[in-house]
This record gives structure tokens, C-alpha cells and sequence, in this order.
């Protein structure tokens, strides 16, 4: 391995995450002992009755004193709890406990498909487990309020026109000035807070280690590494408190438990080419705490919390009238980062994104073909937002050669391996969606690319856009992390600094339970799959198909993502 362009590359990449970047406060709350006020909350959804029951929990464990100024629901943690109805009522009692670390800029609702799917295969082979999805600490700056409303219109006035639901305003998407707290939120207390949130609900440490498997999607396989190696009560020596210990085993889908960000080339661009800036460990720290780095990853393209707000409101229009014609985009208001979105997404060429002519309110589209358009991977160009849902329909389409052109040679895994498509008639027909259990059928026109190409077949469908649009309209946590901390990530990409290194107490840690990898075909490691690890490969799979996927398959078989988690955890010790 070449060090020094490897070195480079990670200052590249940490130049790179501060680049993307551009609630009313509590006092400072106590150093973090809690007083574990637990709450437990039903949730409803139009899922098919799957057996499967849902619930939100949430559990009050402050951070230390140090984190300063903050707001009151950030010294709780989140997760959704899936269970099967006929089960036992505590986890305790459960066979086996999933819990599971979300990837980047991801929440726990993201988890919805494959969580249902896992406990709901387990039950049918007799056996009771759970699935918990985990909210990392900053999703609790997230409003769900218009969302929950259940009407778009009603979600884009909460959100943009100040408008009141149910005697509430909106306090407005929260500024980098106001998130001085996330300076300090970084891979070791995300894993404390694992850890905490653990050891509260399931205090016996021997349960902890024979019951629960410990995992994630993406980037929460690397949090998962950490969790693994980490010691959490500052004396290596005493090894009931080491993460290994806290887990019967480990899981990771599209991504490897490591404790490096290498398998993930493709979640967020970071071999550029952009100069070495040298930064270390504490230049980055006093970066954050004095706010000249920004505290959270964003751009003024989609990966805002403005615009990614966004996917939420446009999955209420698909669970509502998934076939009704969208007047979205335009009823949303104007503004930068909206306009720097639409035609991000919806240009099919650089000439169309420079003069916004055709933009995205000059066609005609379903809701769902809304919805479609920003999340399937023939469609939007970053492959960790992609899913197969299926392909337009209704209408003549063309290849969408911006930001990347069909069929050319990337330098990274940025923008996926799908070829990339756009409706081409302006002011013309609706364009519908084709689902992706339609994809093949008799009646599909077969669309293909100006080289021939067929943009899509059946084999790489796998995902019901309906079940996406559930997730990410009806989850009480959101689908997305709209304030990902960014020191979340420069600690990782600072692996080799003493800062980072001496977190990594119990390296053996990583290897020291089973491991079931499960990898999307076509997904961030598509080309490059570590055979030593045994994976589980879903074959046509996208980076988010591994949670989002149809229990039943074109091929007529059932998806095998949770079939491979519920047979892991019925494997003994």
C-alpha cells in the first residue's frame, strides 16, 4: 500500500466533508448519569399486517456537562422497537436482539422494510426476536410535525411558509451557530451512547452478550467496529464492559465491520482531487469548537436539511395518491437551495442545469413518479441514496448525462452503476411510475439508452416504492439525519491520530464473534466484494435496497436480506 497517497487521500477527504458543509437551547445539563426516564410509544402505519409490532422508544441519558448548551431532546436517545405481536412483551425475553447503527445522513426510519421482514421470518420459524433501529444523538433536531400531519400541502406550508400545525410554528432548520454542542459529537460518544442505551434497557451484561447482535447499514458498520473494540469503563483489563462482550455477534449490511472508511468510497466523494491541507486531529477539534469548520455535513445541493426534508413530504404524496398527478413542484417556494436541487436532479444535460430550462415544473409527473425520480438509481446520481423502485413510464425518456455521463468511467462509486434517465417531453404526457414488480412485463416499453443500452430489467428491481414511501412518511424517526455531525466522520477519516487510536482499546474485538456480511450486487462494493468475509451477495441490489427491498422478488423468491439476518440469529453461540 502506498502510505503517503493513501495519508493524502484522507486529508483529502476530510478537506472534502468540511467543503460539503455551508430548538431552543437548554442550560448545560449534568455530566451524563441520567435519570433513565423511558417512554414507549405504539406506532401506527398503513404496513400490511405483517404480525410484526412497532413502537417508538425513547430513554433520558444527559450528556456530560461538557457538551454545553444544547436542546432538551438531545439528552435523550431514540430507537424504533420491532417486535412479533405473539412474542414476549419485554426484550429480555426475546430470542435474539438486532440492534442496528444507521448509515450516513440516515435515520432509524430507514430500517422499516428489512426490521419488519427480519422479526416477521423469525416468527414464522417459530422463533420471537427483536429489531431495534437506532436514532443517533443528532437526529433530535429533527421537527416532524408537518410530516406527521399526513398532508403534503399542509408539511410544505410548517416547513417553508411558516405556517402553524396543531398550534405550532416551525422554529426553522437550525443554523451552524446553534450546533456549538456537535463540536464534541464523534465516534466515541456515539459508541458510549450504544453502549448506555444497552446497558439501560438490558442491565444483565451475560444476556447482553448471548442475546444481542450488534450491526449496521454503511457507516454503521464502521460505529459498529468501533462499538466492538471499545472499552467502556476505562480499565482494559476488566473485559465485561468491552464492546465484543456486549454482543453474541455482529452484522453489517453493504458495508464491513472495520473501524476505517475505505469500504465506503461511494458515501460521500472523497478521493478528489482537491490539496492535501495537512489538518490533524486537534486543528480539526479546534476547528469545530470555534465554528470556523462547520459542525454538520451539508451541501446546497439535496444534502441539506432544507431539501432533505424534502424526500419526506414527497413520500406523504405517494402513500396518499401514489397516481395522482403531483403539483409539488410547484407549490414548493423558490429559493437557492430547492432550485440548486431541481436542477441537480432533474437536468439532463450541463446546458439544462445552467439555464434551468426544462425544469422539473415543465413536466407533468405522478406522485409517485416524484418520489421515484428522487431516490431510484436510474434516476438520482448518488449511490448512497439509491434504490430500485422501478423506472418511468408514460412518456418518451433520454439519458440523463449530468452530473456523470451514461456508460462513462468513474473515478469513484459516487454516482453508482445505473444507467441514468429523464422524461424528455416538456409540457407533454404524464409520466407515470413503473413499480418494480411491473419492470419486464408485456406491457413495458423497454426503454433503452442513446447506446442501446437497456436502462433497467426486472433482476434489478427489488424495492416497492409504496413500502419506501411508508418509510419515509409515517416513521415517528426520521428516514434521513438531516444534522449529521461532521466530526462524526473526520474522526474516522483521522483513524491513525493518538486521539482516535487510543479508542481503539481491544482491536481483536472486530474478529472475536460471528460475523454475517450481507452486500448489495450493485452497491458501494459492487466489483470489489471481500470474498474472504463469506458475504451474502443480493444480487441487482443498490446501496439502500438492503433495507428497503420487496419481501417478494421478481424472481419469485423472497428477499434475501432478512431471511440472512433472521437465520443469523437463530445460529447459536
Amino acid at each position: 500500500m502506498n502510505t503517503s497517497r493513501s495519508r493524502g487521500r484522507t486529508w483529502r477527504g476530510a478537506a472534502l466533508a468540511v467543503l460539503l458543509t455551508t430548538g431552543a437551547l437548554t442550560a448545560a445539563a449534568p455530566d451524563a448519569q441520567g435519570d433513565g426516564a423511558r417512554t414507549e410509544t405504539p406506532v401506527t402505519s398503513t404496513h400490511p399486517a405483517d404480525g410484526v409490532t412497532e413502537s417508538v422508544v425513547r430513554v433520558k441519558l444527559p450528556l456530560p456537562r461538557s457538551f454545553g448548551d444544547r436542546p432538551a431532546a438531545c439528552d435523550q436517545l431514540s430507537y424504533l422497537r420491532y417486535r412479533s405481536a405473539d412474542g414476549p412483551a419485554a426484550s429480555a425475553d426475546a430470542d435474539r436482539i438486532l440492534v442496528a447503527q444507521p448509515g450516513i445522513l440516515e435515520g432509524a426510519g430507514a430500517f422499516d422494510s428489512v426490521a419488519r421482514g427480519t422479526v416477521a421470518k423469525a416468527a414464522a420459524q417459530g422463533r420471537h426476536i427483536e429489531f431495534w433501529a437506532l436514532d443517533r444523538r443528532s437526529n433530535c433536531l429533527e421537527d416532524r410535525t408537518g410530516i406527521a400531519s399526513g398532508d403534503q400541502h399542509t408539511a410544505v406550508d410548517y416547513y417553508y411558509r411558516a405556517k402553524q400545525v396543531d398550534g405550532r410554528v416551525f422554529g426553522g432548520f437550525v443554523g451552524d451557530n446553534r450546533l456549538g454542542w456537535m463540536a464534541k459529537l464523534g465516534i466515541e460518544q456515539t459508541v458510549r451512547d450504544e453502549y448506555d442505551l444497552l446497558v439501560h434497557e438490558l442491565p444483565d451484561q451475560g444476556l447482553r452478550r448471548n442475546k444481542v447482535l450488534c450491526g449496521g447499514h454503511s457507516l454503521g458498520g464502521v460505529v459498529t467496529g468501533y462499538f466492538a473494540a471499545a472499552d467502556f469503563d476505562g480499565d482494559p483489563t476488566t473485559l465485561a464492559d468491552a464492546g465484543q462482550n456486549q454482543c453474541a455477534g455482529y452484522f453489517a449490511l453493504d458495508t464491513t465491520i472495520s473501524t476505517s472508511l475505505a469500504d465506503l468510497s461511494g458515501s460521500l466523494p472523497d478521493d478528489t482531487d482537491l490539496p492535501d491541507i495537512g489538518l490533524g486531529y486537534a486543528a480539526v477539534q479546534a476547528g469545530l469548537d470555534t465554528g470556523v469548520l462547520p459542525r454538520s455535513l451539508s451541501a446546497p445541493v439535496l444534502l441539506n436539511p432544507e431539501t432533505m426534508t424534502l424526500l419526506a413530504i414527497a413520500g406523504l404524496g405517494a402513500v396518499r395518491d401514489a397516481d395522482g398527478e403531483a403539483d409539488l413542484p410547484a407549490y414548493l417556494p423558490s429559493g437557492i437551495n430547492i432550485e440548486a436541487t431541481n436542477r441537480f436532479l432533474f437536468s439532463k444535460d450541463a446546458a439544462t442545469f445552467l439555464t434551468g430550462s426544462p425544469g422539473v415544473k415543465d413536466f407533468r409527473l405522478t406522485n409517485a413518479t416524484v418520489l421515484g425520480a428522487l431516490m431510484d438509481d436510474n434516476s438520482v446520481p448518488l449511490a448512497f441514496l439509491q434504490s430500485s423502485v422501478g423506472f418511468f413510464d408514460g412518456g418518451p425518456v433520454t439519458d440523463k448525462s449530468f452530473p456523470a455521463a451514461n456508460g462513462g468511467t468513474q473515478p469513484t462509486r459516487l454516482f453508482g452503476v445505473g444507467y441514468k434517465a429523464i422524461p424528455a417531453q416538456p409540457h407533454g404526457p404524464l409520466y407515470t411510475w413503473r413499480d418494480y414488480d411491473r419492470v419486464g412485463d408485456a406491457d413495458d416499453p423497454g426503454y433503452r439508452s442513446a447506446d442501446g443500452t437497456p436502462f433497467t430489467d426486472a433482476g434489478k428491481e427489488v424495492t416497492d416504492l409504496q413500502e419506501l414511501a411508508r418509510s419515509l412518511a409515517e416513521q415517528p424517526l426520521d428516514f434521513t439525519e438531516q444534522y449529521f455531525p461532521t466530526k462524526l466522520v473526520t474522526d474516522i477519516q483521522l483513524a491513525t491520530s493518538p486521539q482516535v487510536r487510543k479508542l481503539v482499546v481491544h482491536p481483536t474485538g472486530l474478529t472475536a464473534n460471528p460475523t454475517l456480511t450481507v452486500l448489495a450486487g450493485d452497491g458501494l462494493l459492487a466489483g470489489r466484494i471481500p470474498a474472504d468475509l463469506h458475504p451474502v451477495v443480493a444480487a441487482g441490489y443498490q446501496h439502500l435496497d438492503v433495507l428497503t427491498a420487496a419481501p417478494e422478488q421478481n424472481n419469485g423468491l423472497p428477499e434475501p436480506v432478512s431471511g440472512a439476518l433472521s437465520s443469523f440469529a437463530r445460529t447459536p453461540r
